[in-house]
This record gives structure tokens, sequence and C-alpha cells, in this order.
């Protein structure tokens, strides 16, 4: 997914017919793009912007069950979940997928223990026991020194269970590199202007590559509709009448330094309206999350004061140290794709999802969980099966592992020797393990020629200047934010949330993309502007003030126009 594997790309897009175009590079979309790819058919998946660019890297960051769904009866689901986390911490994605230790903290005697007790076992006896330790019980004293942030009266006692977590962006670029090795056409910053049709048949997509402008189309036998939160805006756009409404919720979440919260787990919180996480993540916790509705701009969902001051609260509630406004270094929103139901609150929404066959030759899917994204993308390609012209064989990607995942174990016990061998320190070779496996080799392979790559980067050092080379020759990263918020997370995990880093990581991305001086400084202007935006965005009283100063940041895609695909 380098530069001239764009343009190759975009070539056979216009030339080649397809027998499944995916729309939506999220965690769905690039999902179905391998689960039909390693069906045997040909794919193309194209993507407005960028992969995970909307709510796939927007999320808790967990690969979970959903405890909470337990309470809502929604067995299935959960086991389902339990399924998919079992099958990414073991075969498809261990390299990505880790176990993390959580405490539920409990704090009501005699029917709280017995009651949560009966749900964690439910949640062991479904799968969620089989590679990560059962739930153990603890007394007060036990929970605090766990979790010695909490107040000794917030807890009579608590229970650790095991979920697991991963980088949500990385995880869904990776399944569509994945994707791309067995076959599928990947094009990011490519999007779907219209469709074509065949009487009353969906026969593929007009397309604008938002780069250039230029335009193309791409015949295929079936369209997959896999936009998310967009769904209803293709929807209109295709001119079929839709089979479900996706309602948006957003949720908010806040980075604040490691030290901040001393922990050896991390924490679930009952909320009057749901829970809150409180997750490990690197040298930081991700606190969150918020869960409302959101009817303004789909692709820049701001956060508010009051969102933040939401989780703040709910959170000192168990602290013995407050956290602070001050304490906050990265703050981000996303859009959950609810389907629309009775409730009125969307935390009540089913998180099950839905696929339609809303004209013959068009799919649509929405709704579900990240962690059941595998789940949702054969569902899908087996809804568009009736369309297509032959036998389609079953799916099989709860077999195929990710780009990566080969020979990681191995690797990871090699680390010292990789080390030594490229003279860094090995937890930076097993950093580089956690983000990339077993393709380490060729992130490196550009510091042979270059040592200065094995340096860290500029106000970002838990990351190496290699690893943003690698995201432009390897990882389809077309544009600064795109290697800033999603190849890497330095957007959130720094306190200048990744502007100190903007024009060295321009620079060395300029030297991969044959950018001149104009188009970096034009880089770095966009980023810039885009976190002043969201900074002002963050400190605004509701959702209409904050869109209004988030919306007022230059796309750095500017050529996309609504709706987005």
């Amino acid at each position: 997914m380098g530069p001239g594997d764009r343009e190759r790309n975009w070539n056979r897009l216009g030339s080649e017919e397809f027998d499944v175009v995916v729309i939506g590079g999220g965690v769905t979309g690039a999902g179905a793009a391998l689960d039909a790819a390693t069906r045997g058919l040909r794919v193309a998946l194209v993507e407005a912007r960028d992969l995970a660019a909307g709510t796939s890297s927007r999320s808790s960051k967990l690969f979970h069950g959903g405890l909470r769904y337990l309470e809502q009866l929604e067995f299935s689901l959960v086991r389902e979940a339990l399924r998919e986390r079992e099958l990414m911490l073991t075969r498809l994605a261990p390299h990505l997928v880790k176990p993390v230790p959580f405490l539920y903290p409990l704090s009501h005697r005699v029917w709280e223990r017995p009651y949560t007790a009966a749900g964690l076992l439910m949640y062991d006896t479904m799968g969620g026991a089989r590679s990560v330790p059962g739930q153990k019980h603890l007394s007060r004293a036990g929970a605090l020194r766990m979790v010695p942030a909490l107040k000794r009266d917030a807890l009579i006692g608590g229970i650790r269970y095991y979920d697991a977590q991963a980088d949500d962006a990385r995880h869904t670029m990776t399944v569509a590199r994945t994707a791309a090795r067995y076959g599928a056409v990947v094009a990011t910053s490519t999007q779907v202007t219209g469709f074509l049709r065949e009487a009353d048949r969906v026969a593929g997509v007009r397309l604008r590559d938002v780069e250039t402008g230029a335009e193309t189309e791409v015949r295929a036998q079936t369209v997959i509709n896999a936009t998310g939160v967009w769904t209803d805006e293709l929807q209109r756009l295709s001119g079929s009448r839709g089979r479900f409404r996706v309602r948006a919720s957003k949720g908010v979440h806040i980075v604040v330094p490691r030290d901040r919260i001393v922990s050896e787990a991390g924490m679930i919180l009952r909320t009057e309206k749901s829970v809150l996480f409180v997750v490990p993540w690197g040298g930081h916790w991700i606190v969150g999350t918020t869960d409302t509705d959101w009817n303004l701009d789909l692709a820049h969902p701001a956060a508010t004061k009051k969102d933040i001051d939401y989780i703040l609260e709910h959170v000192n509630t168990v602290l013995a140290t407050p956290l602070t406004h001050a304490d906050i270094e990265g703050v981000y929103a996303g859009l959950r794709p609810l389907l629309a139901g009775e409730s009125d609150e969307s935390s009540k929404l089913s998180r099950e999802h839905a696929v339609a066959r809303v004209a013959p030759g068009l799919v649509a899917i929405a709704g579900g969980k990240y962690t059941t994204y595998r789940v949702m993308a054969a569902d899908a390609v087996d809804a568009v099966a009736p369309d297509l012209s032959g036998r389609v064989a079953s799916s099989i990607t709860d077999q195929v592992p990710l780009l990566g995942a080969d020979g990681y174990h191995a690797l990871v016990n090699q680390a010292d020797q990789i080390a030594s061998a490229h003279g860094v320190h090995p937890y930076r070779i097993r950093h580089l393990l956690d983000r990339y496996g077993s393709q380490v080799h060729e992130v490196l392979a550009a510091t042979a020629d270059r040592p200065e790559l094995l340096k860290p980067v500029p106000g970002a050092s838990a990351y190496l200047q290699a690893e943003v080379v690698y995201a432009c020759t390897h990882e389809g990263a077309l544009h600064l934010e795109d290697v800033l918020t999603r190849r890497t997370r330095i957007s959130i995990e720094y306190p200048h949330r990744g502007v100190e880093s903007a024009e060295p990581v321009a620079r060395l991305m300029a030297d991969v993309l044959g950018w001149d001086e104009e188009r970096v400084a034009r880089e770095v202007e966009v980023y810039t502007a885009r976190v002043e935006a969201e900074r002002d965005s963050q400190t605004q009283p509701d959702d209409e003030a904050a869109d209004a100063k988030r919306s007022a940041a230059p796309e750095v895609r500017d050529r996309i126009e609504e709706p987005i695909a």
C-alpha cells in the first residue's frame, strides 16, 4: 500500500470488473474486503478519507465480550464477542490484541458480589476464560493493593476479571492490508459519488480521487455499504429505500498519564446510564465513555466541556486523588453507528448488527460492535452471494491470521538478538513487535541505509522515525494527519497533541511522497489548525458550539463532498 500501489490500484478500479465493491474503510468494511477476497472473489475496497478515519479509530480500544450486555440479556451477542476475542488473542492477531486485567469495584453489601459473580461466571463459561484467567474475588484490602488509587470508602471489595485491548486504528489498517495481500484493491481518498445501474440492479459505483480530482466508474456485480454512521446518506445516494436507520451516538474519551492513577489493572465503573472504563494504554490511561445522541458533522464529532466534566466527575467518585482538566493529555470523540430503535437512550439500543439487501446488487450492514467485526463482515458477504454468478465459498477468516501474526511469538523470544543487531534497546523491538508483528523486519529495513531512522520521532519519544517512513511506504498514509492520528497515536498521547512533531514528521513523509516545501507547510498548517479547533471545541458548553469550532478547521482532503463514503 505504497505510493506506487495507489496509482496502480486507481487504474485497476477503472479497467477491471469486480465481484464486490465494499464502500467504507472502517473495520467492518475492511473485514468484508478480507472475507470476500479469501473466498476467492474479486474485491475492491474504497474509502473517502483514510482507513479507520471514523468510528474505528475512536473506540475504547477493547476487544471484549461486553459484560454489561449480560444485564440486557443479550447472551448470544456476548457469546459471539467472546469467541471473537479468543480468536484474536490466540490465532488471528496475537501481536495486536492483548489480555488486560480489570477490577470491578463492589460498593454494596450482600447482593452485589453474588450478582456480579454470577454474571462473570457466565462470561467465563461462555468462552471468556479460555486464554485468560477467570474471575478472582478480592477483599477491600486486596482490591486496594491492586488499585491503590481508589478511595478506601469507595468500595467494600472487588472482582478481578480479564478482557482484551488493541489499537483499533492499527488493527483496522492491518485487516485492510491483509485483504490487499489476498488480492483486494484497497483505495483510500476515493469517494463514491454515485451508483451505476442496469435496469433495477446496482451494477457498480462512480468514484472521485479526492487527491487529484480524477473520476472513474467501477463495474461490479455487487456493492456492500459498510459506511457506519454514513449508511443512511449512502442509502439516499443509491436511490434505494433503506431497510433500517442508523443512529449516531457520541462517545468521548480522555487520555491521562499513567502515573495519575496508581493501579495494576484497569477498572470498570457503573454509572447511572452505562459503564465507565479506565483502560491501561501504554504510558497512559484511557477513561470513557459518554453516550449521547449526535446530529451534527459526522466526520468530525466534537467533545465538549460538558462531556469531559462528565467523565471527570464519574471517575473522581472513586479516586483518592481526583483527576483535573490539567491532567488530560488527549481527548477524542467517536460515533457509534447504532440501529435506531424504540429506546430513547442510546446506551440501551441493541449492539446487534443488521444486514439488508436493499436492492438487487446492493447490501447494507450497520450496527454491531468492533469486537464482532469479522462476523459482521461474513454476514455481509453471505448476503451478496445470491447476486454473484457461480457458487460462493464459505467464510474462512477465522483461519486467516492477520498480517504480522505468523511468526510473532518466535520473534518475541528473539527480541534481544534483533535489538543487538540494530543497536537499539530491546524494549524498542518489543514495542515494534506489538505494532507490526513479524513485519518488524520490513519496518527496520529502511534503517540499513539510513541509521538515523532508528532515532525517536521529535516530540514523541515512544515512536521511531522508521515507523513514519513505513507508514508511507507500506501502510497507505497520504497525509500528516494519517500518521499522527492513526498510524501512530501521537495526537492523543502527548500534551502537544502532535504539534511539536508535525514538521519533522512531515519532512520524513516528504522524502517518500515527493512533497515540496509548500506541501510540507500546508500539511503542518492544516494539522495545527485541526488541533487548535479541537482544543477550542473542548471548552464549549454544548454540541452546537463545539461543532462550530471544530468545523471551522480546514479539511486536509479538501475535494471531499457530502455525502461522505
